[in-house]
């Protein structure tokens, strides 16, 4: 599937070809602390698959507990998350589903790290909705 995203500025844009069944929940708490919410949804893209089409993303590289190093790229004016991906010789990138037009057709399919999921995000359907702010 071709998809295309951009970050809330418009500084940068990218498109890629994912596999929509691939999508993911990460609920790990690095995830929730980068993300500002409880869980990060991604798909992955090969290396080949992906390319920027405008601008640059800043890049923060995170060392996990195991000592793997992993690029964080996001935008450096707006702050929208971008991808994460190994932060040398990348062969894959995880793009963050909320940067793609397409996300509403990304349906995650797992759910990764359920350890550190909150308890409270797992079911928000009795949660009063409102249909705008």
């Amino acid at each position: 599937m071709n998809v295309n995203g951009e970050c809330h500025c418009r500084k940068i844009a990218y498109e890629a070809i994912v596999d929509p069944g691939s999508a993911a929940i990460c609920h790990c708490t690095d995830c929730q602390n980068f993300s500002g919410s409880p869980y990060r949804a991604s798909v992955p893209a090969k290396a080949d698959d992906f390319r920027v089409l405008r601008g640059a993303p800043k890049i923060y590289v995170k060392t996990a507990q195991s000592g793997t190093k992993r690029a964080q790229a996001f935008c450096g004016d707006c702050g929208s998350p971008i991808y994460s991906a190994a932060s040398e010789n990348p062969t894959q990138f995880n793009l963050r589903l909320g940067g793609l037009k397409q996300r509403s057709q990304l349906k995650p399919t797992k759910q990764i790290w359920c350890s550190s999921a909150l308890d409270w995000a797992q079911d928000v359907t009795a949660i009063r909705g409102l249909p705008e702010g």
